[in-house]
């Protein structure tokens, strides 16, 4: 068991290096003797774990992606959408450091590409069970919610006071998002 501890304990220090470095600079700027250098631990331990820092990161990515769908799954199947957004917020919150480590412009572009799929299949499934006239459109109602969503969210997670809970801002989206949908079902494919 000690030796699950030390493993755990060596991929969290070496987490927690690699996220602190992307702050200042892009991974590919990265080294693995920065990283190893900053976390106090041999080149050897580290390629134990690792290829590269961009399979490290990848694997911190993918942590972070298995967390969004853990507190998907505790959701009840028809769970009202605000409370999917505010559980969504309370896990970017828990995680706010590392969050806003992997959407800035130093993390891999494609993070956000992965979350949006992780949650585009789930938001789908719930307004087909209201659906629109213009089914034909949700893929570009939900890119069009999304982005907005990613981008108040980026601007939430930059403002260092955090002034809005959770709970706040999964009503201010849920308005925005239920509001942009209205819209959209009332539009005219004619």
């Amino acid at each position: 068991m000690s030796t699950d501890r030390r493993v755990k304990y060596t991929k969290m220090v070496l987490k927690n290096s690699l996220i602190k470095l992307m702050q200042e600079k892009p991974i590919s700027r990265i080294t693995i003797k920065a990283i190893c250098e900053d976390a106090d631990v041999n080149r050897a331990t580290y390629y134990s774990h690792y290829q590269d820092q961009f399979d490290q990161l990848n694997r911190i990515e993918m942590e972070f992606i298995d967390g969004i769908n853990e507190y998907l799954d505790s959701l009840a199947e028809n769970s009202a959408p605000e409370k999917v957004l505010e559980s969504l917020l309370k896990y970017i919150l828990d995680n706010r450091e590392l969050c806003y480590t992997l959407l800035s412009p130093n993390g891999d572009m494609r993070f956000e590409e992965k979350v949006s799929g992780v949650v585009r299949d789930r938001v789908i499934a719930v307004w087909r069970m209201n659906p629109t006239k213009n089914q034909n459109f949700e893929d570009y109602f939900y890119t069009y919610i999304l982005s907005g969503c990613v981008g108040i969210v980026k601007k939430w997670l930059n403002d260092g006071d955090m002034r809005y809970t959770p709970q706040e801002f999964a009503k201010v989206l849920n308005a925005f998002t239920a509001n942009t949908y209205g819209v959209a079902n009332g539009f005219d494919e004619n």
